[in-house]
């Protein structure tokens, strides 16, 4: 009788867990001016929309609560509260959390234009060398990762709250906040009515590898699975650079790349296994353009 019965329940236990949804928790914006992640989320939902058949439904839900990165990050690997973020990598933070190796931005994040006082132009114009910016000080987001960069870099950081960044840069509480070519001019756009003597820095760009995965804690390989294979799907079928040109195409063409004097800044936190040799992963404004 007892061999029956669980011959009986093992379909029906079978059959809950492929009809289960995958449930997936994400950080919540920092505000409703946060623009930066709207790109970030239609990735992974498509990449999720797009696996229904072979991986099952899902959900998708924000955070209960607003964090810092670094408490997201710290939350994740807790597995507290989300079960997947977006950030800069690093040999550090990989080996704590299970990183989904495909750029996001496809590096985008790493060809920096500033923030800055309007009445600052002209002294950053004096900006030619690593030299020069060295004698400039920049503004971060409280552990953000490539605080660590610009400081192995010899260049000054103070870090703050994301939402504070805008008018400290504006009050001349440090004089660039750099900000990936895909963010500066929708936040811009955002806080220029708020603050209506920050500008967008005219004539430079700072350079560096920086690629930005999706996480997860090491024990979510389903999820982390999943995603990663709709990710090369969507890839594959175009779908992923569609997404990545209707959130960053008006930005990169807006940035006038060539028109810039580069400074190129080394970033020695990135492991060895990061993909920087599949150029289908990345793109180089400088060169593509």
């Amino acid at each position: 009788m007892k061999a029956f019965t669980l011959f009986i329940l093992l379909p029906l236990i079978w059959t809950s867990t492929l009809s289960a949804d995958t449930v997936v928790i994400y950080p919540k914006p920092q505000s409703e001016l946060d623009v930066r992640t709207n790109d970030l989320i239609a990735l992974f939902k498509h990449s999720l929309e797009i696996t229904k058949e072979t991986h099952g439904p899902y959900q998708l839900q924000a955070s209960d609560s607003v964090m810092t990165e670094s408490r997201q990050l710290a939350a994740l690997h807790q597995n507290q509260g989300i079960n997947i973020v977006w950030s800069s990598t690093s040999k550090a933070l990989e080996k704590k959390l299970l990183p989904i190796r495909i750029p996001l931005r496809k590096g985008l994040l790493g060809y920096r234009i500033s923030l800055i006082n309007k009445a600052n132009q002209e002294n950053i114009d004096e900006i030619k060398t690593l030299a020069d910016l060295k004698s400039f000080s920049i503004g971060q987001g409280r552990g953000w990762g490539d605080v660590g960069i610009y400081k192995a870099n010899g260049i000054e950081v103070q870090q703050a709250p994301y939402n504070s960044l805008f008018k400290m840069v504006a009050n001349n509480r440090f004089e660039l906040f750099p900000r990936g070519i895909n963010e500066v001019f929708a936040e811009h756009n955002a806080q220029k009515k708020v603050t209506p003597n920050l500008a967008i820095e005219k004539n430079l760009m700072i350079v560096y590898a920086w690629p930005y995965y999706f996480f997860t804690n090491k024990i979510d390989r389903i999820i982390a699975e999943r995603i990663e294979y709709g990710l090369r799907k969507m890839i594959a079928d175009g779908s992923f650079d569609k997404i990545f040109l209707r959130y960053h195409g008006s930005s990169i063409k807006q940035a006038n790349v060539h028109q810039r004097r580069i400074i190129r800044i080394k970033n020695d936190l990135l492991p060895s296994t990061t993909p920087l040799d599949d150029k289908s992963l990345w793109f180089d404004p400088l060169a593509e353009l």
